[in-house]
């Protein structure tokens, strides 16, 4: 504690002399955050009377200055310092749900801020260096100030101050290895850019130049609450920039953060919440207790029930309760809803969901903490999973109770991955979603989709189970498994026309006679240890590879000619600023949820390198290019693949593309069936029953699996997908 000998200055000299630029006061940065000035003017004798009546005191009344029209009987038993401008004030009430409050000014604290229009600031015992909106609620805050120094969250450093105050987020790595600079538009994309490319050490210091360059700088910054906010019976509210509707009541600390909010997406911080050093993005909740320190918060996402965030970006659309994240890089809708889950120094690339008692990240077996683990998107553990790091999975991968022992390395997407402990084997079942549960993937995709509720997409989100990414994955995995099957004995050629051949029976499935011909077959660097590790049902898992990427390319076909309405397409590379080379693009990559071609992803680091691009606003652009060439990329990608199955045969030819989408409506019908099949199983399980004393009471609590939402969902969707296919069938002269 320290203690002025100038108390005619409390409120005052805000900005050091020495870092007042030439010809400007300490009011400069404060005008501009402003805006258009309102018109000002000092007080009448009459309504300083008034004040002084009402118990108000200020230390200079001629730096009272307010706009008409202006009651200042509204104004009762608070203190003034330093410079105060208001907007003006009228005798309304300002009303949030059940809360109703007067405009004005009562029982506060209020130095060197402005405050907007019809404003109510009651019972709050100091509010420093604030630009305040209009038609604002500040009710019962004990501490809301603003220092000279505020980042309000971004990475950046002010004049005068050094290295070691930049606050660093480090995700993916305890370690520190990978830390990113967090930001007020912080994208998963950028912090993804930021945290893998560290070999390129040009590119990550122009990120960092970048940020330094947009958020840092002058000091002198005053903390915002934007106008139709309201904020009550909240402690302490430091360096803090807050948007405009956002609601907050009952925070403990709020510092150094910016909490994005607009009318259309408003934000909400809610009892016991702490948060520290970071952003939180447009339509988010954090509530009940929860804790944020040194983190992003993606637009509409969601933290409840005591979740603890640290060092973490959280994706969009992602919703954490009850749990531990700490040093993560989440891609868009993550789900994380319990108390005992605990994930630690990983990137998970979306979709995702993390069960009951899942602890991902172990640092045991190592002897520093440094090791990380990375999965694609869908990534599933089961519960009370324990994985070590480091490991990795591809996409889709659902990992079956039981603590794993070993690293795991799973390349062989939409599998499951199982410990045997009584064989002490590892066991992975590739494409087991497509086989057993596509109930759970189709719904995956389905929810993805129908929780996005952001107003504004800064940036694409990938939600179907197969696109470019996971298709590449899926040919990476049939190579792998074909060598393992030539070893055991059991690859058996493909057919002249396989793409024909995988049309034959969707349902493919091998008769008790056949079962001893798809036995499980050795493996190998699934896991970092010798004992066994064995493959399930690889005929059978082949087949369903193919009938998935068949589905795939056919699919992304259909789409492309139903979203034009055109019989008659075009090269698909044509209009995008940089075409697709000949051949397979085989390297795509998970870019914060948006899927782009690897090439297009160097394109642009090396634009940042060379410094074309010198804002985030310009890498953001950047990012939306790739979106609008993604429909085109995927198609051509698409159309490799077919070519790729077929061994040669196009889906050009008006003849074969007709034959594929009549193929496809069976598909489609097939998936429906499945999806119903899938969801059955928990109906039919004799165990569900036992709690009811009969059917009839089961259905009434339970349902039926065909009284199912999402099945029935399934089931409109994939007939209007018929009607739409059916279409383009009779369509002459349908071609690609």
């Amino acid at each position: 504690m320290t203690a002025t000998n100038s108390p005619e200055q409390y409120g005052y000299n805000f900005i050091p002399e020495e870092y007042l630029p030439a010809g400007k006061d300490e009011y400069w940065l404060r005008d501009m955050q402003a805006g258009t000035a309102r018109s000002w003017r000092g007080l009448k004798a009459d309504e300083l009377e008034i004040l002084i009546k009402n118990d108000n005191y200020c230390s200079k009344w001629d730096q009272f200055l307010v706009t008409d029209p202006f009651d200042p009987s509204l104004i009762r038993n608070s203190a003034f310092y330093g410079l105060i401008r208001l907007g003006a004030l009228r005798n309304v009430l300002l009303k949030h749900h059940d809360f109703c409050v007067p405009a004005g000014i009562r029982n506060s604290t209020v130095i060197s801020c402005d405050i907007g229009s019809d404003t109510a600031v009651q019972d709050c015992a100091y509010i420093s260096h604030y630009i305040i909106g209009d038609e604002v609620i500040l009710s019962r805050i004990d501490e809301m100030q603003t220092t000279n120094h505020a980042k309000f969250g971004n990475g950046a450093t002010k004049d005068g101050e050094g290295e070691e105050v930049r606050v660093w987020i480090d995700v993916m790595n305890e370690a520190g290895g990978r830390s990113i600079l967090p930001f007020e538009d912080m994208l998963p994309a950028d912090a993804y850019i930021w945290a893998s490319y560290r070999d390129d050490r040009d590119f990550t210091e122009k990120l960092k130049n970048i940020t330094q360059e947009e958020y840092g700088g002058k000091l002198g910054s005053y903390g915002a609450v934007g106008s139709g906010s309201v904020i009550k019976s909240t402690r302490i509210i430091k360096d803090v920039k807050i948007g405009e509707f956002a609601y907050i009541k009952g925070a403990n600390k709020l510092k150094n953060i910016t909490v994005l909010s607009s009318k259309d997406e408003s934000s909400q911080i809610g009892e016991g919440v702490e948060m520290v050093n970071g952003i939180v993005g447009y339509g988010c909740h954090a509530f009940y207790g929860s804790k944020a320190v040194r983190f992003v918060m993606g637009r509409n996402s969601n933290l409840k029930y005591g979740a603890r965030l640290i060092h973490s970006v959280l994706g969009d659309n992602s919703t954490v309760s009850c749990c531990e994240i700490l040093n993560n890089l989440i891609f868009p809708v993550h789900e994380q809803h319990h108390n005992n889950s605990f994930l630690i120094a990983s990137l998970i690339q979306g979709m995702s969901n993390m069960a009951a008692g899942a602890t991902i990240g172990s640092n045991h077996n190592s002897r520093a903490n440094d090791g990380e683990i990375r999965a694609g998107r869908g990534f599933w553990p089961g519960l009370s999973v324990t994985l070590k790091h480091s490991s990795r999975f591809a996409s889709f991968v659902l990992i079956a109770k039981g603590d794993y022992p070993y690293e795991l390395n799973i390349s062989l997407p939409f599998s499951l991955v199982n410990n045997n402990t009584k064989l002490d084997r590892l066991e992975v079942m590739p494409a087991y979603f497509w086989m057993y549960n596509l109930y759970a993937l189709e719904r995956n995709s389905w929810k993805a989709s129908n929780r996005d509720k952001r107003k504004v997409k800064k940036q694409h989100i990938e939600t179907d189970y197969l696109a470019p990414d996971t298709a590449e994955e899926i040919i990476s995995a049939l190579s792998l498994m074909e060598g393992w099957m030539a070893e055991a004995g059991i690859l058996e050629p493909l057919k002249e026309d396989q793409a024909q051949a995988d049309n034959e029976d969707p349902e493919y499935e091998l008769s008790p006679d056949e079962a001893g011909k798809d036995p499980a077959i050795p493996a190998r660097d699934l896991e970092r240890r010798s004992r066994g590790q064995v493959i399930l049902k690889p005929r059978r898992a082949r087949a369903a590879y193919r009938q998935m990427l068949r589905y795939y390319a056919v699919k992304t076909a259909a789409d492309y000619l139903i979203a034009r309405r055109l019989p008659v397409l075009n090269d698909p590379a044509a209009g995008t600023e940089t075409p697709l080379p000949d051949g397979r693009v085989t390297q795509w990559v998970n870019l914060g949820g948006q899927i782009v071609p690897a090439f297009r992803l160097d394109r642009l680091r090396g634009q940042i390198r060379e410094g074309e691009l010198k804002t985030w606003d310009s890498i953001h652009r950047a990012y939306n290019d790739m979106a609008a060439a993604y429909e085109t990329d995927r198609l051509k990608h698409a159309l490799d693949v077919y070519r790729y199955l077929s061994g040669g045969p196009s889906l050009r030819d008006p003849d074969r593309l007709n034959e594929e989408l009549e193929a496809l409506i069976e598909t489609r019908r097939w998936i429906a069936k499945q999806v119903y099949v899938s969801r059955s199983k928990d109906f039919n399980d004799p165990f569900r029953s036992i709690t009811y004393r009969n059917k009839e009471e089961m259905e009434q609590v339970a349902g039926t699996a065909a009284d199912n939402s999402f099945v029935k969902l399934v089931r409109e969707n994939i007939a209007a997908s018929e009607e739409s296919i059916a279409k383009l069938i009779a369509a002459p002269g349908a071609r690609l």
